[in-house]
């Protein structure tokens, strides 16, 4: 995978050069590219997915779907501005972060989406920021199969054995949680969603993802399902 940076106006471009989108016939690449009326006017969303961000869903080829995510605040920030951020230097913006930290797990094997690109738009002091990644095919989150009673105790242990892959990667995931998980077809999860991410040197950390998780479980149980997670972890 080879990263590129492409200037555009008051925009910034960062993107994988060997994707798709450098293939004849594919979208280019573009500020457009990242705002919804880009596909909408084109018939190209096919879904989007919840959550503060509004992520959507993108037949961005006859046979591949991308996700499109802006990055939007929460909490008492989102009262300042939903959508703007401190200009502090691109590589420190955190599209630019989190599609850098997806192409290194990427590169190493581990299960996160292929990103494709990100764009960083700045104003003045602030910026806004949209963040494409492959669609991983068919997937459902962890907490939709919670709710629907199909997370065996089979499935929780390889989620174990995931985190603790990239565990041992270094990967601090700041909102680890069942939604931030994703199943395929094959039964194999997924971790999505690297925004304030990073790679760290063993510690603390780490229990705290898992606290976390544990809480975020404990919204479709009565705390019946840590248990098959740490067993997984620590096989």
């Amino acid at each position: 995978m080879r990263l590129a940076a492409l200037r555009q106006k008051n925009g910034l471009i960062l993107h994988d050069a060997d994707s798709l989108c450098d293939a004849p016939g594919t979208h280019q690449i573009d500020a457009e590219l990242f705002t919804s009326d880009y596909w909408r006017e084109r018939g190209l969303i096919v879904g989007e997915a919840p959550g503060r961000g509004s992520s959507l869903f993108l037949q961005a080829t006859p046979t591949e779907q991308w996700v499109l995510r802006p990055y939007r605040r929460g909490g008492m920030a989102a009262k300042v501005s939903q959508q703007r951020y401190l200009w502090t230097g691109a590589e420190r913006t955190r599209a630019f972060r989190e599609l850098r930290l997806t192409a290194t797990l990427f590169e190493q094997g581990l299960p996160v989406p292929r990103p494709v690109a990100s764009c960083v738009t700045r104003y003045g002091l602030t910026y806004e920021a949209a963040l494409i990644t492959v669609r991983i095919a068919s997937a459902k989150a962890l907490a939709e199969l919670l709710i629907n009673e199909l997370a065996d105790d089979a499935l929780l242990q390889q989620v174990g054995m995931m985190i603790r892959r990239f565990h041992q990667a270094g990967l601090d995931h700041v909102d680890l949680n069942a939604r931030n998980i994703l199943v395929d077809l094959s039964g194999a999860p997924w971790l999505i969603d690297l925004d304030r991410c990073r790679l760290r040197d063993p510690g603390k950390w780490q229990a705290n993802n898992l606290a976390r998780l544990e809480r975020s479980l404990l919204k479709f149980s009565d705390g019946s399902l840590m248990p098959a997670v740490y067993r997984g972890y620590h096989r």
